[in-house]
Order: structure tokens, then sequence, then C-alpha cells
């Protein structure tokens, strides 16, 4: 038996929703937790169905949505860069499925994997930091579990760790000092440079990146 024959079919990506249009279709609670989620990560979203809890009708009312207050057609598709389906009705739900297909757009059917392009994960984030937890579409209660569990162990100490080791890439890209993915990964040894940032050593934190970084290099001339 091939390795692969028993994966999941999802390849792990973070895609880049700012400014895109994106499609809700349904207009309860459900739909409001996915428009919450997409407006987070600068999504257009765009909402289509003949009735809106009152989270959405206010969103609307102050121009957060775009919101469409009758049944879905086709054409609603039309520019988006990902759907999710998210009414109560399955009829409709998969002929958002099926005519997204058709169209080239990526489609998330609540709850229904089989008629999903892409599962939405667990996730939280620390700054540019996102940690994210699926189950294939198995048991979305368990993905959460072991989100939140994760979550605790994870201050924003992180956060600040993604944006210094920003900068100092940065700062070694300008002076012309070249650094693999090896030497990144020795350098970022995390518990005691999470440890410096926790207690506000942050220009610690950064020459002790500088200077391994700058050893490394020079060993490996």
């Amino acid at each position: 038996m091939k390795r692969y024959d028993q994966i999941s079919p999802y390849y792990p990506v973070f895609v880049n929703i700012h400014d895109r249009k994106c499609l809700v279709v349904g207009g309860g609670n459900v739909a409001l937790r996915k428009v919450q989620s997409l407006l987070e990560h600068g999504a257009n979203v765009e909402v289509v169905s003949p009735t809106l809890c009152p989270e959405l009708s206010q969103m609307a009312g102050e121009g957060a949505i775009q919101a469409l207050q009758r049944s879905y057609r086709a054409e609603d598709l039309e520019h988006a860069l990902l759907a999710i389906a998210a009414t109560d009705d399955a009829k409709t739900n998969e002929s958002v499925a099926a005519e997204a297909r058709q169209r080239g757009v990526l489609v998330n059917v609540v709850d229904d994997p089989q008629h999903s392009d892409f599962i939405v994960p667990s996730y939280f984030s620390r700054g540019d930091v996102i940690v994210a937890v699926s189950t294939s579409g198995t048991s979305p209660a368990l993905a959460r579990k072991i989100r939140t569990r994760l979550e605790k162990d994870f201050g924003t100490e992180y956060a600040q760790l993604a944006l210094l080791a920003k900068e100092v890439r940065s700062e070694l890209r300008r002076q012309g000092v070249s650094v693999s993915s090896d030497a990144w990964q020795e350098v970022l040894d995390l518990d005691p440079l999470v440890e410096l940032l926790k207690y506000g050593k942050r220009r610690e934190a950064r020459e002790i990146m500088v200077e391994r970084l700058k050893g490394l290099r020079e060993k490996n001339l």
C-alpha cells in the first residue's frame, strides 16, 4: 500500500482573501460566524438570504457587508473567490456547491465535507502567528478541543517573536547576509526567546538572534 493512500485529501493552505469577494449564502447564526471570520481577514463579504439575523442586519446597515435579502441565484457567485453555503436547506446548499464548481469558485458547505472544496479549521492567532487545527471534517468538536488546549500555551510573546524574526531577517538582508533555513531553525530556540520576550527583554532576544545567526553563517563559510 502506498504511503499516501490513507492521508487526508485536504491540502493545508492559507488564502489571502483581503479585498476579495467572499459570498455567504444564509442569514442565521451559522452564517454570522462565517461572516465574522471573513471580515477579520479583510474580505469583501456579500450575504444572500431572504432573512437576516439581527447581527447581520446591523452589519449591513453599517456598511460592513453587502446584503441581498432574497433567495440565492447562481449569478451571485460572479467574481467571488470563495463561497460558503450556510443555509438550513440542503438543496440550496447543494446548488451553491455545484454552481460554484462550474464557475471555478472554491466552496464550503457547512457541516458537509462531501460537497465542500475546502473546510475551515479551528484556529487562533497571536499577531502574525496563526495556529490551525483540523480533523479533515471528521470531528469539528475535537478540533476545537485541541485548539483550546494549544491556545493556553501561546501568549502574546509569540506575536512579538514573529515580528522580531521579521525585523532581524530584513536587517541581515540589507547587510547582504544570507541565512539558510536550517540556521533559522537552530537559532529559533523558542523557550528561552519566548521567556525573554515575556519579561520585556526584547533587545536581549534580538541580540541573541543576530549573534547566533552571524556565528552560524561564519561557521559554514
